[in-house]
């Protein structure tokens, strides 16, 4: 008789819950046997990495961490934030007992060294016990938790959802700098580790301080290359090879100094060459201030840039076509009641291992609107895209960016949002749609309230989240497409700040909370010779 262990199964089943995939043949069956069907299960475990958040003295940063309520699944798990910096090793305990007459005797200059060297111990210990408590951490589903810092150079945060805690789950870092170069709102949600990002939108300009972070949150050092792409092409740079992110720590690198050449507008590229880092580019720029930009989505022939607000007075399109061809695409604004193009930039020309650019100017003209890119000669030469918008004038601007930004797909979530100031933009670039958004419970109470909303093909809307009944706190807010096409979507914060509407966009992308796994043909408990 022939039998597959149960543990075997299971196994499979929390490979594919973990890491997306897995495989499972049945022994002496040579292969023959594959998956009929994919069901969907909740992931198991779910990684985040938050960036360092200012070294200003005048800054104060918010973390939201949320997962969204579930009807049933695991009952146990834990979601936590740490600090990044990875901890001191152990010193070896020196052996107890005597080694000769002259050691059983010890001067008292011996004596105070050792009460000296056993202070330093129990502060490294204090230390060591503060830097693995964690900075914020989950309690319940539905049910945001929040930590604030305003310490100058507080640490990135490396964390892990496990269980209950892990589909879906999202974290928000909102920091509110009043004064000073790095003036601004700056907002980011934390990012997963990966080995491929790409940033169009950052620069080396003289009016620009663009840090790329890299954060490492596995026990073994990280290794990355970071390339730089200008208007002519690639930037020499002779130090963004090979730079060692050590284990469970962050590295901030002024983007400028990797190169000796200023290009106003940059796409940087960071790969890796082992484990994974999480990426992310802050910008701060001369009179309209600083914010985080985001990776781009994947490489792709159509781009849609959501959430742009509707009194823009500046927006600009950075794109980069990462082959060897180059590529021609179609810009298209999705306003309110439907697509058209912007005047004289209805296409854009993009040279291969080239930054372009083109500034649309106040494009919206009082009306929320998306960008989307299609390519214009059906080449769908794949390309990365990002907008940097500017709200204000004078002295009063201040600016912010929006990455190229996959769909919402089966579930999207954006924490952190505010009893005032809060707008979500949807917008549907092919199908009309219809989603449904959850604003969650608040961090210290209120009730969750739910919306449906039908987004019209090729347009956008934006809307003023309902907020929940009681609300005390911030909130988290979920958007699921219950049908039609895709859905784009983005949340603009917005934050009165000393006479500024200081904001920061977010776009949500799906939180791929659930992975297929495949199921057996037959029944693995019992096969008969």
């Amino acid at each position: 008789m022939k039998s597959t262990p149960l543990s075997l199964i299971a196994g499979v089943v929390a490979l594919a819950a973990v890491t997306g995939f897995a495989a499972l043949t049945v022994p002496g069956d040579d292969g023959a046997t594959e998956a009929k069907a994919a069901a969907r299960l909740p992931v198991e475990r779910s990684s985040l990495l938050c960036p360092a958040p200012s070294t200003s003295d005048l800054a104060e940063t918010t973390y939201t961490s949320f997962t969204p309520a579930a009807k049933d699944g695991p009952k146990d798990g834990t979601a936590e934030l740490k600090a990044a910096e990875a901890l001191p090793a152990d010193e070896d305990e020196p052996a107890d007992g005597k080694t000769g007459d002259a050691d059983d005797k010890k001067s008292d200059g011996d004596n105070a060294d050792d009460a000296d060297d056993k202070a330093k111990t129990d502060a490294d210990d204090k230390k060591k016990a503060a830097d693995t408590k964690p900075v914020v951490s989950l309690k319940d589903l539905g049910k945001p938790v929040t930590a604030e810092t305003s310490k100058s150079g507080a640490p990135a945060l490396v964390g892990t959802a496990t269980d209950r805690f892990a589909p879906g789950w999202t974290t928000q870092q909102t920091t509110t700098a009043a004064a000073g170069g790095a003036r601004g709102l700056l907002g980011v949600s934390c990012t997963a580790p990966d080995t491929d990002f790409w940033f169009p939108g950052a620069s080396t300009g003289a009016s620009r301080q663009d840090y790329v972070h890299l954060t490492n949150p596995d026990d073994t050092a990280a290794v990355a290359d970071i390339e730089l792409y200008g208007a002519e092409g690639p930037l020499k740079s002779d130090v963004g090879e090979g730079i060692t992110v050590p284990a469970r720590s962050s590295v901030p690198l002024l983007i400028s100094t990797l190169t000796g050449e200023a290009a106003e507008n940059v796409t940087v590229h960071v790969t890796t060459r082992s484990g994974r880092v999480g990426a992310v580019v802050s910008a701060a720029e001369d009179e309209v201030g600083s914010d985080w930009l985001a990776a781009s989505a994947d490489p792709a022939g159509t781009q849609i840039l959501p959430g742009i607000p509707a009194d823009a007075t500046s927006v600009r399109l950075v794109a980069f076509a990462p082959g060897e061809d180059d590529a021609d695409v179609k810009v298209q604004l999705l306003g309110k009641n439907g697509p058209f193009s912007p005047a004289g930039n209805d296409t854009l020309h993009i040279k291969s291992q080239m930054t372009a650019s083109v500034d649309l100017k106040n494009v919206t003209r009082g009306e929320p609107g998306s960008l989307r890119l299609t390519p214009t000669d059906g080449s769908r030469t794949p390309v990365v895209a990002a907008l940097r918008v500017v709200r204000g004038t004078g002295a009063k601007q201040e600016v912010a960016f929006i990455p190229a930004t996959g769909p919402v797909g089966e579930r999207a979530t954006v924490a952190d949002n505010r009893a005032k100031g809060s707008v979500l933009s949807l917008t549907a670039p092919g199908a009309t749609a219809k989603v449904k958004v959850t604003a969650s419970a608040g961090s210290e109470g209120g009730e969750a309230a739910v919306k449906t909303y039908t987004v019209k093909g090729g347009t956008t809307l934006e809307v003023t989240p309902e907020a929940p009944a009681g609300l005390k706190g911030g909130y988290a807010l979920t958007v699921e497409t219950e049908s039609g096409g895709p859905v784009h979507a983005a949340r603009t914060l917005t934050i009165p700040e000393g006479g500024i509407d200081m904001f920061t966009v977010q776009t949500l992308q799906d939180d791929g909370g659930t992975v297929e796994v495949p199921e057996a043909q037959q029944d693995l408990s019992v096969l008969d010779d």
